[in-house]
């Protein structure tokens, strides 16, 4: 029974570790499935396909200098959409690509004729962004521009990654046209010869070197990606009858191909290191300077080249905090940095009580503005209320002090023939300075009447009106 029960249990271990090991195998051919596309490949159609974009003449002349002027614009206005329209008609990737395969299958005719065509594509984009920006009214600096003068780890490896998903689209059979412009937009390979030629159209060679820098990383990220995804695929190579030059060939690409690798390696290399050091500076200004209260950080700068980091602070900053920071940097928290020296400049004739004092005065001198303006603001609103009480009285007595409705009702009866009569006040000056108030009235008689009988009865009526109405003296008018 005992034997039974073992032979059974290890028939049950045997059956587990199949279906694991079927599992294992299953899983495994599953990824096989999934990411091996060497099955997938063309070989005849890819290198023809490459080769076919190599040469640089004619139309593709001229289309690169369109997408230059284009890009160039572009980065002139800051405008991203009209940059990624460039960078798709762009056709700088043929050449790259055809270095990276020449290098992969020991083509050295088709190695120097991509490097003729990107040296001429080059020197003609730079050029012509160079005339453009030269001939442009706008030369101020825009993000766009900025953006492409100093390199990063990321763009490394967006030039890698980019590099990688381009061959393996141009070796599918049936080649993926949207990968292509990705990438083309991706690693952005136009707006740097246009950043450099904005450098020399303003005299500028940091933005020069910088971008062509940027340019320099895009390019051999990319060509070293074809070398290796051809590799790996295990494209045939090119076997010359004779076999020094064979021999010959081979030591030129393996020569180029290491030429090609060891300043792609050095560039990853120093990105590496600047994209490190400047975050472990930003990390250390943040956490040692920005989060202590009794410190006022006015501006900072780092310079790698020479490992020295500048802190400029306004008010005083005492020794044992200095010491403190210069501790700090070399503690192990930032390794990038440790190296470097901390300049520290400090405004010693203004200290922070300084500030505050000053600070307080400025209130308090305001605080006295601001009662002398309210006080300002009640006498007007005084004399406003006594102008408006002044106006009033004037009207009352105006309305009040001549009853014109009465008088004319009284003249009506005692001078006959009176049809209407008018009263009003009228401004007078005859020297033009000084200004005189004159009553005015105006009789309208009836046209029955004889004229003596008028001038007779309107004497009359202007000395009773100047007596009714108590006026020195009155305009009469017909």
């Amino acid at each position: 029974m005992e034997e039974n029960k073992k032979e059974e249990i290890d028939k049950s271990k045997e059956a587990v570790k199949q279906d694991a090991k079927g599992l294992v195998q299953s899983f495994k051919a599953f990824l096989t499935g999934l990411l091996d596309f060497r099955h997938d490949t063309d070989q005849e159609a890819t290198i023809n396909a490459i080769k076919q974009d190599v040469p640089f003449k004619g139309a593709t002349a001229w289309i690169l200098i369109f997408a230059v002027f284009i890009a160039s614009i572009g980065l002139n206005v800051s405008s991203t959409a009209v940059v990624i329209g460039a960078m798709l008609i762009s056709p700088l990737m043929g050449p790259i690509l055809g270095i990276g395969m020449s290098l992969a299958i020991n083509d050295i005719d088709t190695l120097k004729s991509s490097f003729i065509n990107l040296l001429v594509m080059m020197i003609l984009s730079v050029v012509t962004a160079y005339l453009y920006f030269l001939l442009s009214p706008l030369t101020e600096l825009t993000p766009e521009l900025e953006a492409r003068t100093q390199p990063n780890i990321l763009d490394v490896l967006v030039a890698i990654f980019g590099g990688l998903a381009l061959i393996v689209a141009r070796t599918k059979k049936g080649t993926i046209a949207s990968v292509i412009f990705g990438v083309a937009i991706a690693t952005a390979l136009m707006p740097p010869l246009c950043t450099a030629g904005y450098g020399l159209a303003v005299g500028n060679f940091n933005f020069f070197l910088g971008a062509m820098y940027l340019f320099g990383i895009n390019t051999t990220f990319i060509a070293l990606a074809t070398f290796l995804v051809l590799k790996v695929l295990g494209f045939t190579m090119i076997r010359y009858v004779n076999s020094k030059k064979r021999k010959r060939t081979a030591q030129l690409a393996a020569f180029f191909g290491i030429i090609a690798m060891i300043p792609a390696v050095w560039t990853f290399i120093k990105v590496l290191e600047k994209s490190g050091c400047e975050r472990d500076y930003k990390s250390f200004v943040e956490v040692e300077v920005l989060s202590n209260d009794h410190l006022w950080l006015q501006r900072k700068k780092i310079n790698i080249k020479d490992k020295e980091i500048s802190l400029y602070f306004n008010g005083e900053v005492p020794s044992a905090v200095k010491t403190g920071l210069r501790n700090r940097i070399k503690s192990g928290q930032y390794d990038n940095i440790k190296d470097f020296e901390i300049n520290i400049n400090a405004n010693e004739s203004r200290s922070v009580d300084d500030i505050s004092k000053s600070l307080t005065r400025a209130y308090a001198d305001l605080d006295q503005k601001e009662n002398i303006i309210n006080g300002l603001q009640k006498e007007i609103e005084g004399l406003k209320n006594t102008v408006s009480n002044l106006n009033t009285t004037l009207e009352n007595k105006d309305k009040h002090s001549i009853p014109f409705s009465s008088i004319a009702k009284d003249a009506k009866i005692r001078f006959g023939g009176i049809e209407e009569i008018r009263f009003s006040k009228v401004l007078s000056t005859k020297d033009f300075i000084k200004v005189d108030t004159l009553p005015e009235a105006s009789i309208v008689w009836s046209s029955k009447l004889k004229e003596d009988y008028i001038v007779k009865k309107e004497a009359e009526l202007k000395k009773w009106l100047e007596k009714e109405m108590k006026l020195d003296t009155l305009i009469l008018n017909k």
